[in-house]
This record gives C-alpha cells, sequence and structure tokens, in this order.
C-alpha cells in the first residue's frame, strides 16, 4: 500500500456518478465504462439492460407513462447532478457571534449552495420554506445554462463570474415562460430533497400563475404519496378594487420526504388562548378544567349496541336525533355518567355531552388547510415590522410574516435545522429566533440569498443597500436585537448570532483539477496549488465542506510549535496549512488522537516527512484519517 497521503477531491459531489454506482451496487450487468468527449472514463448506464432488469416481459420500446415533462427537464437534471468546483469563504466582518452561533447564511447563487451542502448536510434538515419568484411576469430567475456538458459545467465553475448576472427577467412574452421557471425550481427542488432528514418537511409558497405546476413538480419529486396540504394563506384583509377580481390569498404547499403509517408527518399546534378559554370547571370537578364534546356521532358509523334511549340522573329521557347514535354502547355511559364525565347541563336537563378535560394529555389543534390573517399576519403587516426594523424605511417590497413562518415551524421542527435557499428579506432566520425565544427551543436556521442588486431608485438603494443579501444580514442583525431585549424563555439559548459564508471560485488553482492540461513548466514552477489570495480559514472551510463536517462547530486557532494549527470542535477535525512542518509537530498532533487531520501538500519540511507522515499517525493514531490537499 502506498505512503503517499490521499488528497481531498475539493469540489462538490457527482451526483450523476454516485447514483450510477449505486446501480451499479444493484445491478453490475447494467453498468459499464464509457470514455466522454474528452476521453476520460466515466461510468455509464446500458439502459435498454437496465429497463429489461426491471421487467418480467421483453422490453422492445419506450412506454407511455403519466408524468411532467416540459422542454428543458433533462438539461435540467444534468445541471442539478453535475459538480462543481466552489467553495464557501467565512466573512468575519459581518457576522455576529461567528465562533459561537449555529446558525448560517450564505450568500451565491442557491443552486451552487445546494451543491456545496449535499455531502455535509445529507439527510440533516428538519424543515424547508422557500418563497420562490411567482413567475407573475415581473419576476427574476436564475440564468442556469442547460445546455452545457456536465464536464463544460464544471470547467465554468472554476471560473469568477459576476452574481448580478446570474439573475434575468422572466417575461411573460419569453417564449419558455413556464419551461425557464420549471427547470429552476426543478433542480433546486431535487438537491433539497436529498437534506431533508426522513421526517423532514417541505413548506413551499405560491401564487395563482405556478400552483398547479408547482405541485405537479413537487409530486414528481418528493412523490404524490408525500403530499400534505396545499395551504391557503390569507395575505391580506382589505379588498383590491383595482382588479378584476381582488386576490385574498397565496398558496403554501406542503410535503414531507417520506410518511409512516399512522404517524403524523406535521405536528399539532400549540392550544391558542382562545382555544384555552373554552376549557372551564363550572361544576369543580377535581380533574380540572373541561370543555364539552357532543355525546352523539354519525349513525353509520354506529354498531347495534350504540341505539338506544339514555336516561339523566335526574330521570329525564334522551332520545337520539334521527341518523346519530351514541358515542359510547349504553354500559361505558352508564359509567361515564356515574363517573362525572357526561354534562348535563347547570340544571341537569341539558342534552348529554362528553367531558374533553384539558390535561388528560397533551392537547394540540389539528392544522387546518386555511391559515387566517388573525393567526398568520398579512403582508401590510409584514411590511410595518420591517420599517418599524429599519427607522421606517421601506427596504422590503413583499416580505412574509414573521408568526406565518413560525405556524410553519411549530408544525415540522420542534427542533434542528430549518433552511431557506430564497431567503429575500431573512423571515426564516427571524422567525426561528423569535420562537426559540417564546418556547426555549433550539432549533437552528440556514438561510441562502444571491447578491441580487437592489432596484435603482428604491428605498432600499437610498438607504445605502446595494444587494437583497446585505438587507437580509441586516434584517437577522436588527431583529436578534429587538428580541434579546424582550421577554425570552430561561432555557433559551439566546443565540441570535449567525456565520456569514460567501461563495466563490475554488481556493485551489485550476492546476489541481486539470494538471494534464497545464504545462510541465507550469507545473515545475507553481510551489501549490493554492491561490494566492486565499487565507488558512479559507482553506479550512473548503475542507469542512470536502469531509461533510458541520460548518457550525466551534473552531479553536494554537500556535503549535511555531504552526497556526486549526482544531474544529475541538478534535472532529485538525488543520495545518503552514509550510516547513516538522516530523516533531506531526507527532505532537498526532498525540491529539484527532478524528481527521489535513496538511497541505507541499507543506512538509522535506521528502521524508512527507512519506512519513501515514506511518506515524498509523502508529499513534490509527483511527485518524489524514489527507492532504
Amino acid at each position: 500500500m502506498s505512503d503517499d497521503i490521499e488528497k481531498l477531491k475539493m469540489h462538490s459531489p457527482d451526483l450523476t456518478q454516485d447514483n450510477i454506482a449505486k446501480i451499479r451496487a444493484l445491478f453490475p450487468g447494467c453498468v459499464t465504462e464509457a470514455a466522454d468527449e474528452g476521453g476520460k472514463l466515466r461510468l455509464a448506464v446500458d439502459f435498454d439492460q437496465l429497463r429489461q432488469e426491471l421487467s418480467d416481459s421483453i422490453v422492445e420500446g419506450p412506454q407511455e407513462r403519466y408524468h411532467l415533462n416540459w422542454p428543458g427537464k433533462r438539461e435540467a437534471l444534468i445541471t442539478a447532478n453535475a459538480p462543481i468546483a466552489k467553495t464557501l469563504r467565512p466573512a468575519r466582518n459581518e457576522s455576529v457571534d461567528f465562533d459561537t452561533t449555529q446558525n448560517l447564511f450564505i450568500e451565491g447563487d442557491n443552486l451552487e449552495a445546494l451543491k456545496l451542502l449535499q455531502e455535509t448536510y445529507l439527510g440533516k434538515v428538519k424543515m424547508i420554506y422557500i418563497d420562490p419568484p411567482y413567475n407573475t411576469g415581473n419576476d427574476f430567475v436564475y440564468n442556469d445554462d442547460f445546455a452545457e456538458s456536465t464536464d463544460a459545467y464544471f470547467e465554468r465553475s472554476l471560473q469568477t463570474d459576476d452574481e448580478g448576472n446570474r439573475l434575468v427577467a422572466n417575461g411573460d412574452t419569453n417564449g419558455r415562460f413556464h419551461s425557464d421557471w420549471l427547470s429552476m425550481m426543478y433542480s433546486r427542488l431535487r438537491l433539497s430533497r436529498n437534506l431533508l432528514s426522513d421526517e423532514g418537511i417541505i413548506f413551499v409558497s405560491i401564487g395563482e400563475a405556478e400552483v398547479a405546476n408547482l405541485n405537479k413538480l413537487c409530486a414528481d419529486i418528493f412523490g404524490s404519496e408525500n403530499f400534505i396540504a396545499n395551504f391557503i394563506w390569507e395575505k391580506r384583509t382589505n379588498r383590491e378594487n383595482r382588479k378584476v377580481v381582488s386576490s385574498r390569498h397565496d398558496y403554501i404547499l406542503c410535503y414531507s420526504k417520506t410518511q409512516t403509517k399512522g404517524v403524523r408527518p406535521i405536528a399539532q399546534l400549540p392550544m391558542s388562548e382562545k382555544a384555552l378559554a373554552n376549557y372551564k370547571n363550572p361544576d369543580n370537578d377535581p380533574r380540572g378544567d373541561w370543555k364539552s364534546d357532543p355525546a352523539t356521532a354519525q349513525a353509520g358509523h354506529g354498531t347495534k349496541s350504540q341505539f338506544y334511549v339514555l336516561t339523566a340522573p335526574n330521570g329525564k329521557m334522551h332520545e337520539l336525533e334521527s341518523g346519530r347514535c351514541w358515542v359510547y354502547t349504553e354500559p361505558e355511559m352508564q359509567k361515564a355518567i356515574d363517573d362525572g364525565r357526561i354534562w348535563f347541563g347547570k340544571d341537569g336537563n341539558g342534552v348529554p355531552r362528553i367531558k374533553t378535560y384539558l390535561n388528560a394529555k397533551e392537547r394540540g389543534l389539528t392544522p387546518e388547510s386555511i391559515i387566517f390573517a388573525e393567526d398568520g399576519s398579512t403582508n401590510e403587516s409584514a411590511k410595518n415590522y420591517l420599517k418599524e426594523l429599519f427607522e421606517e424605511k421601506a427596504v422590503f417590497e413583499t416580505p412574509k410574516p414573521v408568526s406565518l413562518i413560525e405556524i410553519l415551524l411549530q408544525m415540522s421542527c420542534p427542533s434542528g435545522l430549518a433552511l431557506d435557499f430564497f431567503a429575500g428579506s431573512g423571515v426564516l432566520a427571524d422567525a426561528v429566533m423569535k420562537l426559540n425565544a417564546k418556547d426555549g427551543g433550539a432549533r437552528t436556521s440556514l438561510s441562502v440569498q444571491i447578491a441580487e442588486q437592489t432596484p435603482v431608485g428604491s428605498e432600499a438603494q437610498k438607504s445605502g443597500y446595494a444587494t437583497i443579501a446585505e438587507i437580509s444580514k441586516e434584517r437577522i442583525r436588527r431583529a436578534g436585537q429587538k428580541i434579546l431585549e424582550g421577554e425570552c424563555h430561561p432555557d433559551w439559548n439566546k443565540d441570535v448570532g449567525f456565520r456569514v459564508l460567501k461563495i466563490d471560485s475554488s481556493n485551489m488553482a485550476d492546476v489541481f483539477y486539470t494538471p494534464d492540461k497545464t504545462s510541465q513548466a507550469d507545473l515545475l514552477a507553481r510551489v501549490d496549488n493554492i491561490k494566492p489570495d486565499r487565507t488558512a480559514e479559507d482553506l479550512l472551510f473548503q475542507v469542512l465542506l470536502d469531509w461533510g463536517v458541520d460548518l457550525t462547530l466551534p473552531i479553536r486557532r494554537e500556535t503549535v510549535q511555531g504552526k497556526t494549527v486549526f482544531f474544529v470542535d475541538d478534535t472532529a477535525l485538525m488543520a495545518c496549512f503552514d509550510d516547513g512542518i516538522s516530523e516533531d509537530l506531526v507527532k505532537e498532533l498526532a498525540g491529539h488522537a484527532p478524528m481527521r487531520i489535513v496538511f497541505k501538500d507541499t507543506g512538509f519540511a522535506d521528502d521524508q516527512t512527507k512519506i512519513n507522515v501515514r506511518q506515524i499517525f498509523k502508529a499513534m493514531s490509527p483511527d485518524t484519517e489524514v489527507k492532504a490537499i
């Protein structure tokens, strides 16, 4: 076995090749190696053979089936699966509590962000909420190039571009008006599904223009069997008289990643003050407050033993109404009457009703398909709240209310990570902080927003905010401070911080990825593969991504034998990117027995030290995974 240190790949996973590898594990005869356009050998699927493997009769041609299709769907899938050579660079000066917070804010293209997060957050997200462009004819959509090959897409990702050019207007005169929007959503939703935990839930806000298409798209990606609801949210309470029909609502589509029979995919909501007001104790029942529910049910659900004349304690006879039966059989009813669990009114002559006790079990409210403004608030109130945060400046036109997102969080995320990859004004991060402050929860947020330019002449631009991402970050800062000034749950950890990470081209020079296209002279002239403008902390975060390590773990920087060493969550990962690393330093670091350690490939004092690294760790810390960049 070679003593060379294995190198990290330093790019996002190639999901197509990963999927083919899974097929090969099941059907080895259906996968072979084939040369791509550049002559590089890659795994390829014999689809005719695979179709035959999955059929119990001879397969001769394409079969018709029901599915959603549009021009560009296949290209969108290729784009979703293609790897990119990008990284996340930390921006400490724009963050709040960088070293301790569990929240993240990623600035950049959300397609690239989702690709970069595939290994680190695979199956770890409890809830996703997104508020994408509604495709009304006045929106911008991402300018994804769906015509490129996987290799061309990868090579373009090596280049630094102006993120502002990633967004293009999608006017309703565009011949691919719906198709371009569907392609944009398809690639992003496919990648986001990978991040959801098995019990994870996704909510997508949408308007009338694309709700039908979005529902079909989500059924295609998440499975129609995982549809939960198409919630209607009352976004306004006043009539808009300028319209032919005043639009009073938006939709919020809700899907789960999987569902288990007999288990609620979403939780009940906490009891509201209005619901709690129904529980009283007019007869001083020792079991506490109760409310009364009907003692009858529809007759079609009843058995013969549930049809009888009920005699009240005062002797009054109660006969059933037509089409009704008693909830209990006669013996069960008599036992409940004797136990004081049936209410006949204050004078004992009322219609029998069953007492439901507040403390009998954990009470909750089943979510309803309509979220009324009195519960979820309105666009107008959300805009006013933002104006209050930003000194009466209307910096964002269409924010969603915090209270609406709190309701969605209560349904789906009692703890764990919530993701919003169309962050906009930053409402999800705000809602996570606010709900944690109320109930002492430990939810965390991950927001993604591209540096979209604010409209020329807008209040946001006049107020000094050049991009939507700047508004998002400032909103989270201000909202967090306001929450800390208010009344907070004693168990809340008071985390109102966030780590800002910005998508950028890889820290590694092109030669790292394409050595075969680099001249021998350039290879010999280059000291290492790292771009000269990148810091050690930049390198650390690309290593965290490549290794799939949590991006919010605490990071400690120490000087060991004159070299800078990073300790991520103590010994979950250690890294040293300095030059001149000696055997003595390697031995001292091995003494910490880290789970993982990484060095710069060209950072060792001499070739012998580099050769000995693996043997040193094998002897002193055999379970440590050792790699280089």
